[in-house]
């Protein structure tokens, strides 16, 4: 017999068939009377709108302010252009090609509510904008010599930058101003899967958008994790499972379920538990044993009655690696060029500041064990090295890094260009040779890289980066754990369009200043 237990109320113990625990507000009452029909009737339904479902969530102002302001900023600039070089039909097709635009930007998912794929990064605009263009061919094959299509080209330009550059705009500022509420979830699972789930998203609540706000165990094991428990599922399956994990996200207001399979939860019994809750209203997400792969690597596939899992291989060679190799050489001669002044200036201070070089180089470890010497500018005294080992005593780090918020060995300028992150930038300069990428794991010393086992190992399959997962989240604040894993992530993921976005990522980090030291 499975076992409920509801917030504000006065009823914890054995519930059987006859109803459901008393509630303590109209909210829960009706869904304990929705309950109740439930387990009269199995194949009653919950009414939908009790509860807002994953994925369908009210389009918000701010989606629909961002829909308006493309469509205005691709029908502007685009009617100018072809008002000015005296297009007979200047306005009507600016107006459709901004409705053109909204369609091409619609279907291709950048309207969708939440956040922004990963592939609205550059490459994704790209995309749309092929597209877009093709679409014009068509139209200007049917439409005849209406317009100039090489008009219509230039036209669409300024317009699409326009409103692709006010819409992520618009887009961030109401990301920024309205945050959705994230979804309450009910974890169901033996204790291991309950702990996992709960400590993966527990601090990460409004950043993933999944709060854990209950646990239904399975057998008899207590999770670690301080969870309130709604109940108990027996080791073996019974009737109660789908009352029980049901009452459970009533009670807590769920607006899902998320099943952590295991050895007890498995099989025939998951696949019931699935029915009676899809029959519940309420939705269900089982967590795959597959970490750190993002859904893009992954394809599924049912054979035999077996839901199969395929998973591509990590990029290691191809077209994104050739896109990659030439935007690293590329990015890395215009910023050097471009940074000059800077780096200049820079220079100049730091060899009036304290004796020694302007630059200090370090032998690193970059794609597969291969070492290189690394340039920074030198923010250390001269003799920084050999003073390392007996300040041993006060490292910070956890692993085989070596951290300390206040290192007395940093010069006062030094400080300023590590918190600003200038001290990386004659990494470029590596970058432009094929040592290093512009995105990448951190490239280890030869010492760590020593230290490193199998797993982290994993890390040297690409080459290190200037920035990377780790420089935007946190920095020297991440744990040596953290870390690894960011990396590892990177190493398994990557694409040109995370590069991109990791590198917007990378200005708001620096300019933050979080974790430099």
């Amino acid at each position: 017999m499975g076992h409920v237990e509801t917030p504000d109320s006065d009823i914890s113990g054995p519930v059987g068939l006859r109803r459901p625990p008393r509630p303590s507000s109209t909210a829960p009452r009706n869904r304990a009377t929705a309950l109740e029909q439930l387990w009269r009737a199995p194949t009653a339904q919950r009414d939908p709108a009790d509860r807002v479902l994953p994925g369908r969530r009210p389009v918000s102002r701010g989606a629909s302010l961002a829909v308006l302001t493309e469509t205005v900023g691709m029908a502007v600039p685009a009617w100018a252009v072809l008002a000015a070089r005296e297009q007979p039909v200047a306005l009507p097709t600016a107006v459709a090609a901004a409705l053109v635009w909204g369609g091409v930007r619609a279907v291709r998912g950048r309207r969708a509510a939440g956040p922004p794929r990963s592939t609205a990064g550059a490459a994704g605009v790209l995309g749309d904008w092929l597209v877009f263009v093709g679409l014009l061919a068509v139209a200007w094959a049917i439409a005849g010599d209406a317009v100039d299509p090489t008009a219509a080209l230039v036209a669409a330009v300024p317009g699409g930058a326009v409103a692709v550059a006010v819409t992520s705009a618009v887009r961030r500022r109401a990301r920024a101003t309205h945050r959705r509420p994230a979804l309450r979830v009910l974890v169901v699972g033996d204790a291991s899967g309950v702990d996992t789930v709960a400590g993966a998203l527990g601090s990460r609540a409004q950043k993933e958008g999944y709060a854990v706000v209950a646990a239904v165990p399975v057998g008899s094991a207590e999770p670690q994790h301080q969870l309130p428990l709604t109940g108990r599922l027996g080791a073996d399956g019974t009737d109660d499972d789908v009352p029980t994990v049901l009452a459970g996200a009533y009670a807590y207001d769920a607006d899902l379920v998320l099943v952590a399979p295991g050895p007890l939860l498995c099989g025939d019994r998951l696949r019931r538990l699935g029915w009676g809750l899809h029959d519940g209203g309420v939705a269900l997400c089982v967590l795959s044993a597959l970490t750190g792969i993002t859904t893009a690597r992954v394809r599924p596939a049912t054979v035999a009655g077996m839901t199969l899992l395929h998973v591509t291989p990590p990029l290691r060679r191809g077209p994104q690696s050739a896109v990659k190799a030439v935007l690293d050489r590329s990015g890395a001669l215009f910023g050097l060029v471009l940074l000059a002044p800077l780096l200049l200036a820079v220079a100049l201070g730091v060899r009036l500041s304290s004796r020694g070089p302007v630059f200090h180089r370090q032998i690193r470890h970059g794609r597969h064990d291969r070492p290189f010497t690394m340039w920074k500018f030198r923010t250390m005294v001269v003799d920084a090295e050999s003073r390392k080992a007996e300040l041993s005593t006060a490292n910070e780090g956890d692993g085989p890094l070596f951290k300390m918020r206040r290192d007395p060995r940093v010069t006062g300028i030094g400080r300023t260009l590590r918190r600003t992150s200038i001290d990386e930038l004659p990494q470029l300069y590596n970058v432009l040779r094929g040592d290093m990428s512009l995105v990448g794991p951190r490239p280890p010393l030869p010492e760590e890289a020593a230290e490193y086992d199998d797993r982290e190992r994993r890390r040297l399959a690409v080459k290190p980066g200037l920035t990377g997962l780790w420089q935007v989240s946190g920095r020297s604040d991440l744990s040596w754990k953290e870390s690894v894993s960011l990396d590892l992530w990177y190493v398994d993921n990557w694409s040109v369009s995370t590069d991109m976005e990791l590198l917007a990522r990378t200005v708001r980090a620096v300019t933050d200043g979080r974790g430099a030291y």
